[in-house]
């Protein structure tokens, strides 16, 4: 499968930016402008091309497992987002580090994600000297560290001044002498205020050219695995819903005979189906209560926030309405787009019917999963009403009643 990693993370950026800002205050387009001050350090370091392009899909995935960190501490009885001073760096760290080593980089980037919050004198989670710590690590570091004490969104002459104050005073302390040197000299003043008019993405593919790749199966199986535990880990009601379809549509790709690209493909779009859900309130995603008609089309919307997303990376044009379209309905009462059978073709027909399966079957922390025969039941009864596709509710049925047959003997 052809693909621009790059392209897919900055976009995808946004919506890690959400999580932070919903669970820690963190201003929109950090991950970019986090990126693109690591790249313009980078480049001043004579970095080449592809190495320039590892330390900025590393800048924008440095808090990948911020979300399952914080789930993590949930299920253990504490609710960090509560005090972010509880929050402990190392831990996610240590998870982020896992995740990378998923992803398809071209050159060594172990280190980068680990060590992105040691200090030059040690005084990090890991004890971890400017000796000790890659230097992917310290430019991230520092730039990660500007953002978010700065907020780069918008920058004044002031602020500027301040800024510089800051990392100088900072110097052999939070930063080694060489970064702050490094940071001074590669991002100019100019160059800074143009982040205020929320240009970074725009400087990053000016600076570096997106380039796409053709990736194994593995590795895009990889990618998306990275991308279903960021999204699934946002809400504690969610854990393997994204990772759960993705291995289903595979599995359903298998059984109608489908290429081996388009079942790659399928899982793909199973595993990014519910990104748009990085965008939707934590509060409302995880409400007890009934939902109010506004809070309602609030959550509807994470079906459009998957679409335009997704729509934006270069080559996911199907992949894009396989996976954001797993809302819509045969009879066009679906959503966002209210799409109609003529115009939903056999993957997205699909996603759709998979989508309710996985929900109704997997276990929730507020209920046990329904079993395959009450569930088939369910989508039986929707497939009557003209909603769903009846045949592949039967082919579901087909693939996954011996499964889920052997799941209930287990338990």
């Amino acid at each position: 499968m052809k693909l621009s990693i790059n392209d897919l993370l900055y976009q995808f950026s946004y919506a890690l930016d959400c999580v932070e800002h919903d669970l820690l205050g963190t201003t929109t387009h950090h991950g970019q402008r986090v990126a693109c001050m690591s790249v313009e350090m980078g480049a001043a370091l004579g970095y080449e091309k592809q190495e320039l392009l590892d330390l900025a899909a590393c800048a924008v995935l440095h808090d990948n497992a911020l979300t399952e960190y914080i789930q993590e501490e949930w299920r253990r009885g504490f609710d960090v987002t509560e005090n972010a001073d509880l929050i402990s760096l190392g831990s996610h760290c240590t998870l982020g580090e896992r995740n990378l080593k998923q992803m398809p980089f071209c050159g060594d980037v172990s280190g980068s994600v680990l060590y992105h919050h040691e200090n030059a004198d040690g005084t990090g989670p890991f004890g971890k000297t400017t000796d000790e710590t890659p230097m992917n690590a310290q430019i991230i570091h520092l730039a990660d560290q500007v953002d978010a004490k700065w907020d780069l969104s918008y920058i004044s002459e002031e602020k500027y001044q301040k800024l510089i104050h800051f990392l100088e005073s900072e110097t052999d302390r939070q930063f080694s002498k060489e970064c702050v040197d490094l940071f001074i000299k590669s991002l100019p003043k100019k160059l800074l205020f143009s982040f205020g008019r929320e240009k970074a993405l725009v400087i990053l593919q000016e600076k570096l050219p997106l380039v796409e790749k053709e990736y194994n199966d593995t590795e895009i199986k990889g990618i998306s695995d990275v991308m279903a535990n960021i999204i699934d880990y946002k809400s504690k009601f969610t854990r393997k819903h994204s990772l759960g379809i993705a291995q289903k549509a595979e599995k359903m790709g298998e059984f109608y005979g489908y290429s081996k690209e388009d079942i790659t493909k399928l899982y793909f779009a199973g595993a990014l189906h519910d990104v748009g859900k990085l965008v939707v309130d934590r509060d409302i995603l995880e409400k007890a209560d009934k939902l109010t008609d506004d809070e309602y089309r609030h959550i509807q919307n994470h079906a459009y926030y998957s679409y335009d997303i997704l729509r934006r990376v270069k080559g996911l044009e199907e992949v894009t309405k396989w996976a954001s379209w797993h809302h819509e309905k045969l009879d066009g009462s679906g959503y966002p787009f209210g799409k109609t059978a003529e115009e939903l073709n056999e993957p997205e027909r699909l996603m759709c019917c998979l989508d309710i399966y996985q929900a109704l079957t997997e276990d929730r922390p507020y209920k046990a999963g329904m079993t395959h025969l009450k569930s088939m039941e369910i989508l039986r009864d929707m497939a009557q009403k003209g909603m769903l596709d009846a045949k592949i509710v039967e082919d579901i049925h087909t693939v996954f009643q011996e499964d889920r047959a052997n799941e209930s003997e287990i338990r």
